[in-house]
């Protein structure tokens, strides 16, 4: 199940302002890379925490099954449609009664397929987010972003595969883990 950002989250200008404000820096020069590196934050919290923080239009192929299926995305916030995928030809819309879907206590979205048709596939359109904007999101998940956005910017040595500790510890009460 892949993952695609039909519509990314939009980045408030406080959010750039707050990581300003952290490293010191005053002029715009360097606000494009600031941004960038505050979205790749963003990135890692949601690999980290297992919880994709701002919300976002989304999109997830999966096999057309009559069981119930897990969107990987979390929390699920609206199941906006649900488009059949066949071997060959052009996608369809499923009809509202061709399907069913449920949010999980987890934040999952379900699906399921009543009626396939031709599907093979089905491609879910959801929206998903902890938070609509950056001034919604915990105070921990903010500030972890800001600090890694700034040790990334400090460092600009190839980023670790983990945050630094500071920031784990912020994001840890937020972290979801999965037993394989």
């Amino acid at each position: 199940m892949k993952r695609v950002i039909l519509a990314p989250a939009a980045l408030s200008p406080a959010a750039l302002d707050e990581l300003k404000q952290w490293l010191g820096i005053s002029v715009t020069a360097e606000d494009a890379l600031l941004a960038a590196l505050l979205r790749a934050a963003l990135d890692l919290c949601e690999a980290f925490t297992g919880t994709m923080p701002l919300a976002a239009s989304c999109e997830e192929v999966l096999p057309a099954s009559a069981e119930w299926q897990g969107l990987s995305t979390r929390p699920v916030i609206a199941i906006t449609a649900i488009e059949g995928i066949p071997a060959e030809g052009a996608r369809y819309t499923l009809a509202p009664s061709d399907y069913e879907f449920d949010f999980a206590a987890d934040g999952s979205g379900l699906v399921r397929v009543r009626r396939q048709g031709s599907a093979g596939r089905v491609a879910v359109r959801f929206e998903a987010g902890m938070a609509a904007s950056w001034e919604d999101l915990p105070e921990a998940i903010r500030q972890g972003a800001i600090r890694l956005a700034a040790h990334h910017y400090r460092e600009r040595d190839g980023a670790a595969a983990s945050p630094p500790a500071a920031v784990a510890a912020l994001w840890q009460p937020w972290r979801r883990l999965r037993i394989a």
